[in-house]
């Protein structure tokens, strides 16, 4: 991707977002929360591509990915007033749909007009096809990853935020009530490093639980020294229930981060 083709996006996108805010103080706040994460994405992308040793053109594409991948959360916040996909529609097909209606990606490659497309639409799912190799699993998986990272940020900040002053932060939407509970059977999947699917979640606790059990996701080493340097486990624990279960938890997730990067 050259320079120029990047910029464009950039302007594009720019002028797509600022469609989108209005006179309501709830959605403009959910917005601008988007808004925000679009450009730390960009930021962990580079920073990514950079700990890979990509090249100029690699790492272009890899913002723009990143520059994009979210850009249907605006018109789904917009129209549905959440950004649960299933309340609402998924966010990465809208995504695409703008992309395909605006004919932003016209001028790009069609090797690059697939990887942009196809990170996108994957970058939200619990798991990646299978059959994916070369390039394409490579921006999928950089992106998944770029994308955790910083909901790890959000959520961290979020929740700091919260216990100080829970009234003043109400304008971020919430999906589930926050109850001293969890949900025990979350934390087993978590010692066991399966999948947990978001229609298990009941509480506010068993959120956290789900993002913890993030780390088992990413795929690039970096990425985890990001996590661990950022203490956003640590963060995410302090918020929880200081019992046994959790103790265990907090055990196995530490460990593992610890031994992936001890194996580089």
């Amino acid at each position: 991707m050259e320079q120029q083709q990047l910029e464009k996006l950039k302007i594009w996108f720019c002028d797509y977002v600022k469609s989108f805010y209005g006179d309501d103080a709830y959605v403009n706040a959910n917005l601008k929360r988007k808004e925000d994460h679009t450009r730390r994405i960009c930021g962990e992308m580079l920073y990514l591509a950079k700990e890979l040793g990509l090249d100029e053109s690699q790492s272009r594409l890899a913002e723009a990915i990143a520059l994009l991948h979210d850009v249907g959360r605006f018109s789904q916040f917009v129209k549905y007033r959440t950004y649960n996909d299933a309340k609402s529609t998924n966010h990465s097909l809208i995504a695409l749909d703008e992309l395909k209606r605006t004919r932003v990606l016209e001028s790009l490659d069609a090797s690059e007009r697939e990887i942009i497309e196809k990170s996108i639409l994957w970058h939200g799912e619990k798991e990646l096809p299978e059959g994916l190799d070369g390039d394409l699993l490579r921006y999928a998986r950089m992106i998944r990853d770029a994308d955790k990272v910083d909901i790890f940020y959000t959520v961290t900040s979020f929740y700091v935020d919260y216990a100080k002053n829970p009234d003043r932060v109400r304008l971020i939407e919430i999906e589930v009530p926050d109850t001293p509970e969890y949900t025990q059977a979350i934390v087993e999947r978590i010692l066991r490093r399966e999948r947990i699917d978001y229609r298990e979640l009941e509480t506010m606790n068993d959120m956290k639980l789900l993002q913890l059990a993030w780390v088992y996701d990413i795929n690039f080493v970096p990425m985890l020294k990001r996590i661990k340097q950022r203490k956003y486990v640590e963060t995410i624990l302090e918020y929880l229930p200081k019992d046994e279960l959790i103790a265990k938890v907090r055990e196995k997730i530490t460990g593992y981060i610890k031994q992936r990067i001890a194996k580089g």
